[in-house]
């Protein structure tokens, strides 16, 4: 996937982000990540029994890349949909999905225990 967004942006390595934390890494404020939900229906966070948004990492990093064509690139919300629309995202190698899901189902099991 290409990096559109400052390479500089550390994203913490963990499950969920409240709309707080992705506020913060994105320097945005959490109404602008509220509206964005509405106009592009990529970002799908989960919501918890009493309403919580809870994005996964792939969220956090799709905000940044719509912040950037946004902000930097002075892309109209049209137009930046269109061009997340016709994105290629480069498939992901078996191993790098493994290492994925390996690192999920430790933050799960930590959870569990506590």
């Amino acid at each position: 996937m290409q990096n559109y967004f400052n390479s500089e942006i550390k994203i913490p390595d963990k499950l969920y982000f409240k709309i707080g934390e992705v506020s913060e890494i994105a320097g945005i404020p959490a109404s602008v990540i509220r509206f964005w939900e509405t106009e592009f229906p990529k970002i799908n966070p989960k919501r918890t029994s009493s309403g919580q948004r809870h994005y996964k990492k792939g969220d956090v990093e799709l905000v940044l890349r719509i912040k950037h064509l946004l902000y930097d690139k002075k892309f109209t919300i049209q137009g930046a949909r269109q061009f997340l629309g016709s994105e290629k995202f480069e498939n992901k190698s078996s191993s790098s999905v493994i290492e994925d899901l390996r690192r999920q189902l430790i933050d799960i099991r930590n959870i569990l225990n506590g």
